[in-house]
């Protein structure tokens, strides 16, 4: 019988522990490692360069190739998404990366993404650092954007930082067979699971649910072993491997996880409501709030509706500029999905590399719930709304 996600988030990753006569997660910072061989040796550096895993007894030769602290948790996250294997990277940005320059190198270098996106996605993807084209678009628009050099349909649900909610099966439909990318770092796999959905590859900055402390940086992906083993070589290619002290900081969240999620959602879902009506807001986004959820996806797609939520305030850059300068205990800075509530201001920060016209609102705000007394938020937050110039 298939174990809950509280379950597989507290093992996954450590079924061997037990028979290694260890409870806590190991840690392995060798840079290098010693070689059976030279005959041994060249053999390994090849597999392991060509994305392959080491077979029992080999060496793992190099750190940018392979290490055992590392492939914990990638299996651990692959266990939780319900994929063959994952990857993990040294950062969400890397991950990406990744994926791209794999899709160019198969010949298929042009990418159809799905508005709104995190703002260094998209800055990246209006580039052509790597080698891709990009057509923007809405969800219903892609299919017809879909051409035969395209590799790869990317979309974000819950989206960022306006939190759209996006027809993960429905776009997996439109794409016809081009693998698709969610990018899933809102909504963790305690609450969506996009491989179930059809999605080729789940995309997460492991820097923030993941991790749930702020304290680590890391990049995943989870998908099939062939496009897994695609990745392992392009990771060691370009040198971009996850560090092994990072990795066990993000295994370690793994096991609060469901836990830190819930309770987030729960209180992001409140401060949703408390600022419903507020005078110096003109909207709030939520999916948990009426009409911010068209197409019933929070009950079936997600299991909730997360716990990022944002608010536009009537007076614009002034009115974002106060509130952000005068909360007390949320702390304003970028990032999001740890214990404690950030609270940030997308267009002039994330999302200040995305064109004019996609860009958030001068006047909105982003809030990442953490895990204080919701009540103590509302009173920061109203405190703060009280400097809003009138």
């Amino acid at each position: 019988m298939d174990a809950s996600i509280d379950t597989t988030a507290v093992h996954a990753g450590r079924h061997d522990l037990t028979g290694s006569g260890v409870h806590a997660l190991p840690i392995d910072l060798s840079s290098t490692n010693p070689l059976p061989s030279i005959t041994a040796g060249g053999d390994s550096y090849e597999n392991l360069a060509l994305g392959g895993r080491p077979a029992p007894g080999d060496s793992a030769v190099y750190q940018r190739l392979w290490n055992p602290t590392v492939a914990r948790l990638e299996s651990a996250v692959a266990e939780l998404e319900g994929t063959d294997d994952a990857i993990a990277f040294a950062s969400g940005m890397a991950a990406l990366t990744a994926v791209l320059i794999d899709a160019v190198r198969r010949g298929t270098p042009h990418v159809v993404a799905v508005r709104p996106l995190y703002g260094g996605s998209d800055h990246l993807l209006g580039t052509d650092l790597v080698g891709t084209t990009v057509t923007f678009v809405h969800p219903d628009e892609v299919a017809a954007a879909i051409r035969p050099d395209t590799g790869l349909v990317i979309l974000e649900t819950p989206a960022n930082p306006t939190l759209e909610l996006v027809d993960i099966r429905g776009v997996v439909e439109a794409a016809v067979g081009v693998p698709v990318l969610v990018d899933s770092t809102f909504a963790t796999p305690v609450l969506q699971r996009p491989h179930d959905l059809g999605a080729t590859f789940v995309l997460h900055s492991a820097t923030k649910f993941i991790g749930g402390h702020s304290d680590a940086l890391g990049g995943l992906v989870a998908a099939d072993e062939d496009r897994i083993v695609a990745l392992r070589q392009v990771r060691a290619l370009t040198g971009g491997i996850l560090n092994p002290m990072a990795a066990y900081l993000l295994h370690r969240g793994l096991p609060t996880l469901p836990l830190r999620v819930r309770a987030q959602q729960a209180t992001a879902t409140m401060l949703a409501e408390h600022l419903v009506g507020h005078p110096a807001v003109e909207r709030v986004l939520h999916p948990s709030l009426p009409g911010l959820d068209p197409l019933g996806l929070v009950g079936t797609q997600m299991v909730g509706p997360g716990s990022i939520l944002s608010f536009e305030l009537l007076g614009g850059f002034a009115a974002a500029s106060a509130v952000a300068g005068s909360v007390r205990l949320m702390t304003h800075a970028v990032s999001l999905g740890g214990v404690d509530t950030l609270i940030q201001h997308p267009a002039a920060l994330t999302h200040r590399p995305v064109p004019p016209e996609s860009r958030p609102s001068a006047g909105l705000l982003r809030i990442s719930a953490g895990l204080e007394c919701v009540d103590d938020l509302v009173s920061d937050l109203d405190k703060a709304l009280t400097e809003v110039p009138a």
